[in-house]
């Protein structure tokens, strides 16, 4: 995770919380709380009811002895709309009446006279620090902030909300063997960082092959500028990408060119600016009476506050979450974040953290069964796991997926440098699953340093073949590892403008902080012809059953590396040399005769045994039968 910048996130929670909390002189209203149950057609959140011209408001804060509801509506009285209290003492509810169906109201909830907190189950917020940054090009008409009506962030509700018209209603997802996943942080993608200029580069993607794209966190999150692991609001898609229609209409374009979109969803923790965090804070963490999130969290990986995920709150407000994404916006898939995470174990040191854990088993599973009653069909929930084998394990045979990363390993390969270049890791059968489907295998993603990078700045040498300072030799050791990675079967990830070679550090403005936008990589020849060899890799792997096979030998350990797929009367053996010196290959192939070479030119084997001298960084891709 990106512990770092999370610290300072949270000095600034901290400090909004704190000031979040100002009355500003308010009166805590003295009203005798009226207690009484939920009228039907009450839910979480607002329920719109007469046409829209009344709306049923609800808050889930047990506990508290006062709570008021503020608004455009009663000009942001403290006193004016007391609400009433379910006879648990768990929910606060009251009804407004004669609403405009077409007008947006900001509203706040007020707590026990001292607290003014935004709604989270709202689809919208205002926020007065960040809001001033997003254009009208982004966000067209954007609802002004009630500047010296309250303070801190406001929920916005409306009756008649802008609808889209789903237009793709027949989309089949492809097959989770078959998934090439491009992970996109809308941020960093184009200078407009919008979903409307992202969907002008989608044939970009599908000229790539692609057939999946992964969005980091879309949901409302602390700041503009940021990953979105520090969430804060997740029924609200975050403004500074768009507007709810222009989102979902994003997704509609992807399916009609036949491609799935998957959010990353992050579960295990929530930020400072979240009602739920703020309703029971002490100024430095949740207290032991917040229905949701532990006091200190329970693993050494977290940042912001952690959930409980063993609690029946958190659960309930979590599925809230999962239906309502995938149901509103029609996704493919969930990523969730730090799934590991999902514990009540507590542990200092990955090494305890990793081990098996029942409860986060059983947590996991159910989650992944709601998910599957809403949606039966190839859903794909996807984990950043990176626990014990035999755990990951159990969760692959309920279907789950799981984070792969062979980022050192194949960067090691890709530099030249052998010791630590073996990426075996990536083959599904070392982890103990029974299908390759399962394992999500990516040597680049949001949160590895980009492999180009470190070839362009560490690569090894040796003569006149030179890894390091050279561009075009980078880039073929990039073509070299993406041969073998989409080798390896099984579904496969890529980080967005790897295919290019992108070779800005990761570090570079801060780990989180936004980074160069490269599209003029497409123009020069050397990175385009990684582009195309990206392309016919993706293709060659969709398009031939064999990179499934469950037949599979290899050696990754050398400089001469080769992985074999059999599949009835086909073999396939990618090979390659990762050494920057010339060495000689020696395979048995299986059977003599013409092999034909997907990149080069084909062969004739009088015996078995495949013998060549490879020069460093020559790659071949052969197969008995033509590669559709």
């Amino acid at each position: 995770m990106k512990k770092i910048f999370y610290l300072f996130l949270l000095l600034t929670a901290f400090n909004t919380a704190c000031k979040k909390a100002s009355t500003n002189g308010d009166i805590e209203p003295t009203s005798t709380t009226p207690t009484t149950n939920l009228p039907a057609g009450a839910k979480d959140g607002v329920a719109f009811i007469n046409n829209g011209t009344s709306a049923i408001i609800t808050l889930y804060a047990p506990g508290k002895t006062s709570v008021s509801l503020i608004g455009d509506f009663n000009d942001w009285s403290t006193s004016a709309t007391i609400m009433k209290k379910t006879a648990d003492g768990n929910t606060w509810w009251v009804q407004i009446d004669n609403l405009n169906p077409n007008t947006e109201y900001a509203y706040q909830f007020y707590v026990d006279g001292k607290l003014k907190v935004a709604d989270p189950y709202c689809e919208k917020v205002l926020d007065p620090n960040n809001d001033q940054y997003i254009s009208a090009n982004v966000y067209p008409n954007l609802k002004a902030y009630p500047t010296g009506k309250t303070t801190g962030i406001v929920s916005v509700m409306q009756a008649n909300q802008p609808t889209y018209t789903w237009k793709n209603n027949g989309f089949v997802r492809p097959d989770k063997n078959n998934l090439v996943i491009y992970e996109l942080l809308i941020r960093d993608f184009t200078t407009e960082h919008n979903y409307a200029s992202t969907l002008a580069k989608l044939d970009y993607l599908t000229g790539l092959g692609i057939n999946a794209i992964e969005l980091m966190p879309v949901n409302e999150f602390e700041g503009n500028l940021s990953w979105g692991y520090n969430p804060s609001f997740y029924f609200a898609p975050d403004k500074y990408y768009g507007t709810k229609t222009a989102l979902q209409n994003f997704i509609d374009e992807c399916h009609g060119k036949g491609i799935a979109v998957i959010l990353d969803m992050v579960l295990n923790h929530s930020f400072g600016q979240s009602p739920m965090v703020q309703l029971y804070f002490d100024g430095a963490k949740p207290t032991s009476s917040s229905p949701w999130f532990n006091v200190d969290a329970k693993h050494p990986f977290n940042v912001g506050y952690d959930f409980n995920h063993e609690s029946a709150a958190t659960k309930k407000f979590s599925k809230d979450v999962i239906k309502f994404w995938m149901q509103q916006y029609k996704i493919d898939g969930f990523r969730f974040d730090l799934s590991k995470g999902f514990t009540q174990k507590s542990s200092t040191d990955d090494g305890v953290f990793r081990q098996y854990d029942a409860g986060r088993v059983a947590i996991w599973k159910e989650y992944n069964n709601f998910i599957k009653g809403i949606d039966p069909n190839n859903f794909y929930v996807i984990l950043e796991h990176f626990a014990e084998e035999a755990e990951e394990k159990v969760l692959a045979e309920e279907g789950m997926m799981l984070w792969n990363n062979l980022n050192y390993n194949m960067n090691e390969a890709s530099m030249g440098w052998l010791e630590k270049s073996n990426f075996q890791w990536g083959f599904y059968a070392n982890h103990g699953f029974a299908k390759s489907e399962n394992l999500i295998s990516y040597g680049e993603s949001h949160d590895e340093e980009r492999l180009n990078f470190k070839n362009f700045t560490y690569g090894n040498a040796s003569g006149s073949y030179v890894i390091k300072g050279n561009l075009a030799t980078s880039l073929k050791r990039q073509e070299l590892v993406a041969a073998f990675l989409f080798g390896i079967p099984g579904p496969k990830m890529i980080w967005q403008f790897g295919e290019l070679g992108y070779d800005v550090s990761i570090d570079f403005n801060g780990r989180t902080g936004d980074k160069p936008i490269k599209w003029e990589y497409y123009n020069d020849a050397n990175r385009k012809a990684l582009y195309d060899t990206y392309a016919k890799f993706i293709r060659v792997k969709k398009n031939n059953s064999i990179f499934n096979s469950t037949n599979a030998t290899y050696s990754l350990a050398g400089g001469v590396k080769y992985i074999k797929l059999t599949e009835g009367s086909n073999t396939v053996i990618v090979v390659g040399n990762f050494d920057v010196v010339p060495q000689t290959a020696q395979i048995d192939f299986g059977s003599n005769g013409t092999w034909i070479d997907a990149v080069g030119t084909s062969i004739n084997l009088s015996s078995n045994t495949y013998t060549a001298n490879l020069t460093p960084g020559e790659y071949h891709i052969f197969s008995k039968e033509a590669l559709k």
